[in-house]
């Protein structure tokens, strides 16, 4: 990854505003932003650690480990939770074979919570491998299960 941070930063420059956009070109790259390169990325900005540190672990998209092969986010935001979201997550979590902020065990399928998607007038949502999926109810809960297990 010390590779992709040179290329990136001879592209982009080395100022301290470059830290989100390296993050997000990091783990679009690779998945995930490991906590091994934190040294490397603090270097290549002329940041603390602790600066880059907090940034990943600030912004809740950042992920520290590796995802699921299919990431399905379910909102938590107001909206959802007043229209059954904690039934729908705890449901998806027993489908899914995966508790809420985890990788099932096969690398198959991430749970997720999302704080809003902008489609409170039809929820409860989630987003399943960066698509929006409005009104989570049984069958549509089914229906992302069969989706995953592809």
């Amino acid at each position: 990854m010390e590779e992709f941070i040179g290329a990136w930063t001879a592209r982009h420059g080395t100022t301290r505003d470059g830290l989100l956009p390296l993050l997000h070109a990091m783990q679009e790259e690779g998945g995930y932003i490991d906590d091994a390169w934190v040294p490397a990325i603090a270097k290549a900005l002329n940041l603390s650690r602790a600066d880059v540190h907090g940034v990943i672990t600030f912004y809740h998209d950042f992920r520290r480990t590796p995802p699921g092969r299919h990431v399905v986010k379910l909102c938590r935001a107001e909206s959802c939770q007043a229209r059954g979201g904690a039934a729908i997550e705890q449901a998806a979590a027993q489908r899914l074979g995966v508790a809420m902020g985890a990788v099932r065990a096969d690398g198959q399928v991430a749970l997720e919570p999302v704080y809003c998607l902008g489609l409170c007038a039809v929820g409860p949502n989630a987003l399943v491998d960066g698509r929006p999926v409005a009104r989570i109810d049984a069958a549509a809960l089914e229906r992302i299960a069969l989706e995953v297990a592809a």
